[in-house]
């Protein structure tokens, strides 16, 4: 019984450690997309990702059973490693010890209010792009 417990602490506690790498890496590509060594793509792919990690809204609402959750545990992780896989190994270095040093110091999670305004702007053209489809 005692080990089942034990388990079941390790589990929460890899989880949380996995939470946190993903909110330092999706800082850490905020300071990526600034940096003078990142490459273009790189640097839109991070303005994406970070947009879409702190923005308050989210492009598959949480209350939608299962699927709300989606963009939170595969998108988000996914958009993070493929920003990271095109980012230098320096940059990378650099900018998760200014991520680290950033979580230290602020002790909260940024909002991207223009990234709130991207989700909306998104939900609004699928919302009219249906609305054009069934209507036409």
């Amino acid at each position: 019984m005692q080990a089942e417990g034990y388990t079941a602490m390790a589990i929460l506690e890899s989880i949380r450690t996995w939470a946190r790498r993903i909110k330092r890496d999706a800082v850490m590509l905020w300071f990526a997309r600034r940096h003078p060594d990142t490459p273009f793509l790189a640097k839109a792919l991070c303005v994406f990702t970070v947009a879409y990690a702190l923005s308050p809204i989210d492009l598959i609402p949480d209350f939608i059973p299962v699927l709300g959750y989606v963009d939170d545990a595969l998108l988000l992780p996914a958009f993070i490693w493929l920003a990271v896989r095109l980012l230098p190994s320096k940059v990378i270095l650099e900018c998760r010890a200014q991520a680290e040093e950033w979580m230290a110091s602020e002790k909260g999670k940024p909002r991207s209010y223009a990234g709130a305004v991207a989700i909306v702007t998104i939900w609004i053209a699928i919302l009219y792009l249906c609305w054009w489809w069934y209507f036409r």
